[in-house]
């Protein structure tokens, strides 16, 4: 009975992954990248697939960019792998946030994995000048920041509740 289930859920992650590359997605399983899709679709949003890429953009102004935080309730949304320094590396960590028109945190239920709770829309720069703080007390030259829900709820405004 497992191994029939097993067998299935493969077949059909094998499925999902034929339609990704029909329009240009080549690894489905990219971390993070199916709660992208849902973010995506549930604000409106166009994804942009491209790892080195923000997250998505307006289906109207493609130059209008966003990029998507996400965790499970009680977690933060992480901005992974940030430069403290050298100033050239910190520059270009900092970028992933002040390139977007917007940055989205989206909750996930942890008994639901793939429904949202809630997503929080915040200001590039509200965050921008987080990430720098969290940078500026961290002793690592390369860190992950985190934003948790309270900080959001604080920072933010609630665009989507599920």
């Amino acid at each position: 009975m497992v191994q029939k289930i097993i067998s299935r859920i493969i077949e059909l992650v094998v499925k999902a992954q034929e339609l990704a590359l029909s329009i240009g997605i080549p690894n489905i399983l990219q971390p993070g990248l199916v709660k992208e899709m849902i973010i995506s679709e549930t604000l409106g949003h166009e994804l942009i697939a491209s790892k080195r890429d923000a997250d998505a953009r307006d289906k109207n102004d493609p130059s209008m960019k966003y990029e998507y935080l996400s965790c499970y309730e009680g977690g933060t949304g992480q901005l992974d792998r940030m430069f403290k320094s050298p100033t050239d590396k910190r520059a270009e960590s900092l970028y992933r946030i002040t390139r977007n028109k917007m940055i989205y945190l989206a909750i996930f239920y942890k008994a639901n994995p793939l429904k949202i709770k809630v997503i929080y829309e915040i200001q590039p720069g509200i965050l921008l000048k987080e990430t720098e703080r969290q940078l500026d007390r961290s002793s690592n030259v390369i860190s992950h920041v985190g934003f948790s829900e309270e900080w959001a709820k604080s920072n933010g405004k609630i665009v989507y509740q599920g």
